[in-house]
C-alpha cells in the first residue's frame, strides 16, 4: 500500500510540475510549421489499428495517420483539466465518427505526458476513450512538443504527398465540440 501511496504522490507532483512555467528548450509547434518527429508504437489492438489506418508492427509517425486532419490531444491522467475535458473530447469523437462525411477524414489521438501504459488505460477505462491512447512516460514527446501545459491541442493537416501542416496549436479544452470541429472541417 504505501509503495502504491508512493507511486501516485510522485505522480501527481508530475503533473503538477507540467503545470508550472515553461521551461522548454523548444516550442510549441507553431500553426503554418511542422510537427516534430513523432515515432508512436502501431497499436495491438486491430480496431485501433484500423482507425489509424495502419498496418504491420513497429512504430508510426503521426503523417502516416491514414486521414487528411489529425487532432493530438496531449493531456495527463492526474491532469484535473485533461479529466474535466474528457466529455469534450469524447462528444469531439463521437461527432466525427457519427457524421459519415467526416468519418475516416479527422482522426484523433492521444499523448499521456509522463503516463506509463498502465496510466493510459486506467484513463482510458475511466473516461471512456474509444480513440487511441498512447503513453509518453519518459515525457520524450511531451519535449518534443515544447513541454506545453496540459491538456494541449495541436491539429495538423496530412497532405496525399505525406506531407503536412499544422492547422492549430493551443493550450486548453473547448466548451463545444462541434465548433472546435468546425475549425477543422475547412481544411478537408
Amino acid at each position: 500500500m504505501k509503495k502504491i501511496c508512493i507511486f501516485f504522490l510522485v505522480n501527481l507532483i508530475l503533473a503538477l510540475i507540467m503545470h508550472a512555467p515553461l521551461r522548454a528548450e523548444t516550442a510549441p509547434p507553431a500553426e503554418g510549421g511542422r510537427l516534430p518527429v513523432i515515432k508512436l508504437p502501431i497499436p495491438k489492438n486491430t480496431e485501433e489499428k484500423n482507425y489509424l489506418g495502419l498496418s504491420g508492427s513497429g512504430s508510426f509517425s503521426i503523417p502516416e495517420i491514414k486521414a487528411r486532419v489529425v487532432i493530438l490531444e496531449i493531456f495527463n491522467m492526474y491532469c484535473p483539466h485533461c479529466q474535466a475535458s474528457a466529455p469534450q473530447v469524447n462528444e469531439l469523437y463521437s461527432a466525427i465518427e457519427n457524421d459519415p462525411a467526416l468519418r475516416g477524414k479527422i482522426k484523433l489521438i492521444g499523448i499521456g505526458a509522463g503516463n506509463s501504459e498502465f496510466e493510459v488505460n486506467l484513463f482510458r477505462k475511466k473516461y471512456n476513450i474509444l480513440f487511441p491512447l498512447f503513453p509518453d512516460a519518459d515525457f520524450s514527446i511531451h519535449k518534443a512538443c515544447g513541454e506545453v501545459h496540459t491538456p494541449y491541442f495541436i491539429a495538423a493537416r496530412i497532405n496525399a504527398d505525406g506531407s503536412h501542416k499544422v492547422i492549430y496549436s493551443r493550450l486548453g479544452g473547448f466548451d463545444d465540440a462541434k465548433q472546435f470541429l468546425a475549425l477543422f472541417i475547412k481544411e478537408l
